[in-house]
């Protein structure tokens, strides 16, 4: 008996003594550390797809976390609802040595919906963690499984999902049925060791030892460099509904008759006044823009997130008698409202994100977060953001802009590019004049016209107080010391798209003054000094995601009694990633005419071609701070 409790006391300490070697931190490998906020020790995903309308999934997760900024990577969470149910979840947190100081059971989770502000109807809860680390590093084994009646999305697998954080070792597996068409998509797994199984009903996926990266200047999005797989089943269930995800055009017609021929429904009131609204104008255009300004003065914004309605929009009808929607209800309202006056358009499912993501083409399956209309006119589409009570009428912007998108017709889907603006419509042309005077102070006046994206990176200025324009001038104009802007005057021309700056300010010392001599940078309006970082290793590709063309015509006015003693040579760049012009024109003694233009093309290079793009911003910012000496005679 007592040699039976000794090998049982031996075996807890053995045992003991390997769960504190595993969560040691201080034995991961130097390289693991090297850039890394934290460290992915083991990750396993487990996902079971028991038939069209049950899914389980168990995770488990180890990181150790380096030090305040490797925070974020626990991502100790689970998100649950009606339809999504959190069987089991516990933590336990180990310090540097892998000794337990803390067991964390599901009851001591915090629990709380996931509504925000603009969520008025939603049953969507979380369950987090909330721990409090008194000393770094530390490590978190977290563990959970869940259940879920929708499978039309599976979660995927991202085996790297942050910068600065190194994995040591990831898993995934999945076990499906033959019968419902399952299908994954594999991505950017280029240059990496990845380990694949692949038989009946069961696929894995495992890797070992990648190192924590950083992120490099224009760079493409994380979506585009890291490897990630995605999965889809043809057949599948959303919230207690059926649906089949063969092809496009079957996926988009399921939607239509599932999630929105009910919905159309409108009082005969309603009608009747949307169709006197539009009077007697037959152009389809026309009557959208009348349509369009009656929804966005009539409804506000709110999200509806209950169960089917997360993906179902509210009926059309009860739009019109509340006044708010999301952006599905308020989408599916406004095209009801066109139909009703004899013009069509189409429901569009697209990713809503100022980096542009596309709907994958080759790859059918519940994609997108947001919802546009598009509007047919002669061979191109007009998209409507719905949501919004102040965008002009068919202007996406950065947040909807030339990607790829799902059209939703009666008989189809239809796969469809938005807008794109280039470099040529994405415009900002400045004309304006300043003066020096003899101590070297600055007073200028200029009127700046900004249109396509530039025009989104404006036109929001006009709700803003006058305290918070002021601050945004100082930061744009942050070359300019004591700047006092003295006028401010907007413009937003809505029907051209256009918005317009009209700015007068002064700056005591803007000059620097040097005995007799003054010098001073000659572009006061719109200096270009960003500079890319320079790279020892560059490792990611080059992405300009957005182009832009910028032309400025400036006069200025010298003191009397001064000589232009130096002033720099007119420059021109013609390169791949754009061009760039500057000349000065000497008119008289006290007068002189500053032109410039700058167009920046959209593009993807490869990573070899970085330090060429560098170089050509930094002659152009080297160009842009050129300076001139006047002389006192």
């Amino acid at each position: 008996m007592k040699f039976k409790i000794c090998l049982i006391f031996i075996w807890l300490a053995i045992h003991s003594l390997n769960a504190q070697t595993a969560y040691t931190s201080i034995l991961i490998p130097d390289n693991l550390k090297e850039n890394a906020n934290s460290v992915l020790r083991y990750q396993l995903i487990d996902i079971n797809i028991a038939s069209q309308k049950s899914m389980t999934v168990k995770k488990k997760k180890v990181v150790t976390v380096l030090n305040k900024r490797g925070q974020n990577n626990v991502d100790a969470i689970e998100f649950y609802d009606k339809s999504n149910k959190v069987i089991a979840i516990e933590a336990t947190i180990y310090n540097a040595f892998g000794k337990e100081i803390k067991k964390i059971k599901r009851k001591d989770f915090i629990d709380q919906s996931v509504a925000d502000g603009f969520s008025i109807y939603s049953d969507d809860r979380r369950i987090f963690m909330d721990y409090t680390p008194v000393e770094y590093p530390y490590t978190v084994v977290f563990e959970s499984e869940s259940q879920t009646s929708n499978t039309a999305f599976i979660f995927p697998w991202n085996p790297i999902d942050d910068y600065f954080e190194s994995v040591e070792k990831s898993e995934f597996k999945i076990s499906y049925p033959s019968n419902l068409g399952f299908k994954y998509k594999e991505m950017n797994f280029e240059n990496r060791v990845i380990n694949k199984i692949e038989k009946e009903n069961f696929l894995s996926y495992s890797v070992e030892n990648l190192f924590a990266e950083k992120p490099e200047d224009y760079s493409p999005s994380f979506q585009k460099i890291f490897p990630i797989v995605i999965f889809s089943l043809e057949r599948f269930n959303l919230e207690g509904v059926e649906g089949n995800a063969k092809n496009w055009e079957d996926f988009g017609k399921w939607r239509y008759k599932t999630l929105l021929a009910d919905t159309e429904e409108l009082s005969d009131e309603t009608k009747n006044k949307v169709v006197s609204l539009v009077g007697n104008e037959s152009d389809p255009i026309k009557k959208a823009k009348i349509i369009y300004k009656y929804v966005q003065d009539k409804t506000r914004y709110v999200s509806i997130q209950l169960g089917i309605g997360g993906w179902k929009p509210m009926l059309a009808k009860d739009v019109d008698r509340l006044g708010y929607g999301d952006c599905k209800a308020l989408t599916n309202y406004t095209r009801v409202l066109l139909k009703a006056v004899g013009v069509e358009s189409f429901y569009t499912v697209i990713y809503g994100d100022t980096n542009k993501k596309d709907f994958e083409k080759d790859f059918v399956s519940m994609q997108g977060n947001h919802i546009v209309l598009a509007l047919p006119s002669e061979d191109k589409m007009i998209f409507l953001e719905c949501t919004s009570q102040v965008d002009p009428f068919g202007y996406q912007g950065r947040f909807t802009d030339d990607r790829y998108a799902l059209l939703i017709k009666p008989e189809k889907g239809e796969l469809i590019k938005t807008n794109e603006y280039n470099e040529k419509v994405s415009s900002q042309l400045s004309k304006g004049n300043y003066s020096i005077d003899q101590g070297g102070n600055l007073s200028g006046n200029i009127i700046i016209k900004s249109k396509g994206i530039q025009y989104d990176d404006k036109f929001r200025l006009e709700s803003l107080s006058k305290e918070k324009i002021d601050e945004l001038y100082k930061d744009y104009f942050s070359w300019i010391n004591n700047l006092k802007m003295e006028k401010i005057k907007f413009h937003n021309d809505k029907e051209n798209i256009e918005f317009t700056e009209d700015l007068q300010f002064n700056a005591i010392g803007y000059g620097n003054k040097n005995g007799n001599s003054i010098m001073l940078p000659i572009n006061v309006f719109n200096q270009s000094s960003n500079i890319p970082q320079r790279y020892r290793n560059r490792k990611n590709p080059v992405e300009i995601s957005r182009g832009f063309f910028d032309e400025d015509e400036v006069e200025i006015n010298l003191p009397n009694g001064f000589l232009l003693e130096a002033k720099p040579d007119n420059f021109s760049l013609d390169d791949k990633f754009g061009t760039y012009k500057m000349e000065l024109i000497v008119v008289s003694p006290t007068k002189l005419i500053y032109k410039r233009s700058f167009l920046l093309k959209k593009g993807f290079y490869d990573k070899s071609e970085y330090e060429n793009y560098r170089k050509f911003r930094e002659q152009i910012a080297k160009i842009d701070n050129s300076k001139i000496v006047i002389t006192k005679l």
